[in-house]
């Protein structure tokens, strides 16, 4: 995997991260907020978004595609937020996805239950652009350190791996002498 490729985008007081190559998935049931947030990111400089109105085909959606980056939101009809945020947090397969709760209620107990849900942020709504690139430029850039990291950690492994088995035959080879 090669690292993402990263632009900077000084619109809006400042300079925003973006990671073209990242995939983000937008799940909320409400078509305006997706059109809005998948304007905002192509503005930005996001190539690969993929929305989802039906929660019930979220975590499908979600394994096939494979995002860096979940936007969801909490209240939608037959599948919540909640719901969808704990089934995707008891995927212990998964590095690091960094999930982004979207949310109108601004209530304590709501951010409280959110972040311990596992959520890694929350933005709430209606969405300010600024905030919204930024709070996705670094969870992307965690998400790329993450992968970067177990990456590396992978490589070590399979030399340590590889060393193992030399010394094992070169000894094998010594008490064979």
């Amino acid at each position: 995997m090669t690292p993402p490729e990263i632009k900077t985008h000084d619109d809006c007081q400042g300079d925003v991260r973006v990671f073209p190559r990242m995939k983000i998935l937008i799940v909320d049931d409400e078509p305006l907020n997706i059109a809005l947030l998948e304007d905002m990111l192509s503005y930005a400089g996001y190539k690969q978004i993929r929305s989802v109105t039906d929660s019930r085909t979220a975590l499908d959606v979600c394994n096939e595609f494979g995002p860096d980056l979940v936007l969801l939101d909490l209240m939608m009809p037959y599948v919540d937020g909640f719901a969808i945020l704990e089934a995707l947090r008891s995927d212990g397969d998964e590095l690091f996805l960094p999930v982004i709760v979207l949310t109108a209620d601004a209530n304590e107990g709501t951010k409280r239950n959110t972040l311990r849900a596992g959520a890694t942020d929350f933005l709430l709504k209606p969405f300010d652009q600024l905030e919204v690139l930024l709070r996705i430029g670094n969870l992307l850039e965690m998400r790329r350190l993450h992968v970067q990291l177990d990456m590396q950690r992978a490589a070590l492994e399979d030399a340590l791996h590889t060393k193992s088995l030399e010394l094992r035959e070169a000894t094998s080879q010594l008490q064979g002498v």
